[in-house]
């Protein structure tokens, strides 16, 4: 990680979105042991250097497509905690009042247009919205995260035509962890990098390190940059890992298949623990002030705990807000 070009409040700023990322995560799966939370959670954890290294490169009035494991996005895009975790629970303060849960979380005011739980849903949904930018000549920029799997469907490769044929504002970040649920991504393709496949569209496809934030930063801006002149679309690969398995449910035993200690191996590059490493070492910034950070983040997390916990259920007539009726527009 080169760290040694960038500022002191550059690094802690990474490292402040990072960090609340983790902690974030982990304390959904506190309520989710806890049988606080309905269904299963998607968490983030390993990944985030992805999510803060993208987001970092935007625009407020940018657009995001998350996916199923989206919690990073929204956290990266400076979204209310206390509202997401409210939403998680299903309570009535959350970001859909609690109708939308983990898996369908969003903040439209921070440009997330939404979590996806079908695989690939969310790369026609970004696109649709950089191609709007474009039609509006707003500026703005769409990114849609997706996973390796989601490489694999049709909508993936239908959209990146659609956004390569008209130049559209768009960058596709592929969160490479290697597996869709169980299956191993090295099992069903014929190549070891996926953006090799923006060959096929004539656009620019870049393999980056997922747990280097900076890597991510650097090749995100390039990205951006070039979306938000006009010359169209960019693949973006993140090798990168999720600690838990597929949900909070998982116990991601088919990741011993290659190797007993994969997991571990990953989890001694943890993007959050190098980066603090690595501002701590280069002298630009000190342990008590790191310290005196999370200690910061932690009081926030914790209040955001609270306020979900607290918060209350919807009322059993809001079954019937914020439902479409046709005849109704």
């Amino acid at each position: 990680m080169n760290v040694a070009k960038y500022n002191a409040d550059q690094l802690m700023s990474f490292y402040e979105t990072m960090f609340k990322m983790r902690r974030f995560e982990e304390e959904t799966f506190e309520f989710y042991k806890k049988g606080m939370m309905a269904g299963l959670a998607h968490l983030y954890m390993g990944e985030e250097a992805v999510a803060t290294g993208v987001c970092a490169a935007l625009k407020d009035n940018d657009y995001i497509g998350s996916t199923h494991r989206g919690h990073g996005h929204l956290v990266a895009r400076g979204a209310d905690i206390s509202k997401m975790m409210a939403e998680i629970l299903g309570k009535k303060t959350g970001y859909s009042n609690g109708k939308g849960g983990s898996m369908h979380i969003m903040a439209m005011d921070k440009g997330i247009l939404g979590a996806n739980g079908i695989v690939g849903g969310e790369i026609p949904i970004a696109t649709g919205a950089a191609y709007t930018a474009k039609y509006k000549k707003t500026d703005q920029v769409a990114v849609s995260f997706m996973g390796d799997s989601a490489t694999n469907e049709g909508t993936f490769h239908e959209s990146i035509n659609m956004a390569a044929a008209w130049d559209l504002p768009c960058v596709y970040v592929i969160e490479n962890n290697l597996y869709g649920i169980s299956v191993d991504i090295r099992d069903v393709t014929n190549t070891p990098d996926l953006a090799v496949r923006a060959k096929a569209y004539d656009i620019p496809g870049v393999v980056v390190d997922g747990m280097d934030v900076v890597a991510v930063y650097e090749a995100a801006e390039k990205a951006v940059k070039r979306a938000r002149a006009g010359k169209g679309p960019t693949i973006i690969e993140c090798k990168t890992y999720r600690w838990q398995g597929h949900h909070v449910g998982d116990p991601a035993e088919y990741r011993q298949r290659r190797s007993e200690t994969e997991k571990e191996d990953w989890m001694e590059r943890c993007p959050v623990k190098t980066l603090k490493k690595e501002m701590i070492e280069s002298g630009k910034v000190t342990e008590a002030e790191v310290s005196a950070l999370e200690e910061r983040i932690e009081a926030e997390i914790q209040e955001a705990v609270k306020f979900a916990a607290d918060s209350p259920y919807p009322d059993a007539a809001d079954a019937f807000s914020d439902v479409f009726q046709e005849g109704t527009l």
